[in-house]
């Protein structure tokens, strides 16, 4: 397994976590990944869905959750949410011994607080992994880093010529690392079975309700509709409705999203308000994303053709993409994303926010010929809060896009880049 380790983003973060911190707990969506970087961190380990002697690993840690604990530190719990009561054991044996870097928990849903008594601040430091972005399976040469580019700093290079048909391939295959080098006929079939697994099985286990399937996919079929949009939980909620008379509750929606987002199936990105202190109101609504954009894909049916006959559906999708990708490259030098959308109609498609408080804003183009307009959108903008009261402008202005064949400056200051350049 660790000769064929594909190195993540989020390595250098779980060894600085752990220096800082007795354990931590790497939590993400199921086979984004999670028990290989875990296992590469780790130097004694215990797997807790192993079905060796029928599950005999989680009975054990059901007995005695002290037993699972014993090995060379630090040793990796995988899959903890099995055995709840594993987080307090954890926690008791930090405080106990003192020392950092003792325990990795892996988890790809975030249980109720059943069965733990204490939070684990300060002791236990949550990780969030994600999907591989471009960069991490290989897609994206790297040549342009995210973090220099918010400092104002750009190298010109040529990219060659991206094919749409490629970009697409992207998209659909997701960047779950068992569809990296798959054909797209069988890459295709992973997020469908994904989602098939959640619904089946997941969504049971991680409290034990019982909810309805149909309406469960039907609230993910209209996600995926209004994937990239600040869809509210109304327009979710007309969507399920199948006639006039089909009474949705309000309640089950926001119980379903909040299932969702224990399980690591949706990550919205939120509005930019803290470091923009004009007169201007800002819309409080999240943008809607899933975790990776090829479960919007598998559960709007896209194929290849279908998205070349869609351009609009296609845009949309490569939205999420490349947020998928910026929100990763971001958070690896502490950075953050947003997206912003205020009372007089100004939409930046993503903002990312520095340590410092300066930002970058991105618009985010499919094609080439509409850089000219997101260009002058951002323009426009930074324009507009400078002249307002308390106003702080973005310092960096981007147009990330898919089919430009070169990353530069504009003689206007605005930076293009292509995603398939990017990296942290």
């Amino acid at each position: 397994m660790k000769q064929e380790y594909r190195p993540r983003l989020v390595d250098q973060m779980i060894e600085q976590y752990l220096s800082a911190f007795g354990a931590i707990c790497l939590e993400g969506p199921k086979w984004c990944g999670k028990t290989w970087t875990a296992t590469r961190h780790s130097k004694s380990r215990i797997f807790l869905g192993d079905p060796s002697g029928n599950f005999q690993n989680r009975k054990l840690a059901e007995t005695d959750p002290m037993l699972v604990l014993e090995g060379e530190s630090p040793r990796l719990i995988d899959e903890w949410q099995e055995v709840p009561a594993l987080w307090d054991a954890v926690r008791h044996q930090v405080d106990q011994s003192g020392h950092k870097g003792q325990f990795i928990l892996t988890g790809s849903a975030t249980p109720t607080h059943k069965g733990i008594l204490h939070s684990g601040a300060g002791r236990i430091a949550k990780v969030r992994m994600r999907p591989m972005s471009l960069f991490e399976s290989g897609d994206s040469s790297g040549a342009v880093s995210l973090k220099s580019l918010c400092e104002g700093h750009l190298d010109p290079v040529m990219t060659g010529k991206t094919d749409i048909r490629d970009l697409i391939g992207l998209i659909i295959r997701g960047g779950w690392p068992g569809s990296v080098g798959l054909p797209i006929q069988e890459a295709i079939l992973i997020p469908k079975e994904y989602l098939d697994v959640i619904i089946d099985d997941d969504t049971f286990r991680v409290d034990g309700v019982r909810r309805d399937a149909i309406k469960m996919k039907r609230l993910l079929r209209s996600l995926a509709r209004n994937e990239s949009t600040p869809a509210s939980a109304g327009a979710l909620r007309r969507d399920m409705q199948t006639t006039d008379d089909d009474d949705i509750d309000p309640g089950t929606i926001a119980d379903y999203l909040s299932l969702f987002e224990r399980l690591f199936l949706i990550e919205n990105q939120r509005p930019f308000t803290s470091e923009i202190r004009s007169s201007t109101r800002i819309k409080l609504a999240e943008k809607r994303h899933f975790s990776d954009p090829s479960l919007a894909a598998a559960l709007l049916e896209a194929t290849p053709e279908r998205l070349l006959n869609d351009l609009a559906t296609l845009g949309f999708l490569f939205e999420a993409l490349c947020e998928r990708d910026l929100r990763c490259y971001a958070e690896v030098s502490g950075a953050q994303l947003f997206h912003y959308r205020d009372y007089k109609n100004r939409e930046i498609d993503a903002v990312i926010e520095n340590r410092d408080g300066s930002w970058c804003a991105v618009e985010i183009k499919l094609g080439a010929n509409r850089i000219d307009e997101a260009a002058a959108n951002l323009l426009r903008i930074q324009k507009e809060i400078a002249n307002e009261p308390g106003g702080i402008p973005p310092s960096v202005l981007c147009v990330l896009c898919g089919l430009s064949n070169a990353a530069y400056r504009r003689e206007d200051g605005v930076f293009v880049v292509p995603i398939t350049v990017l990296r942290d």
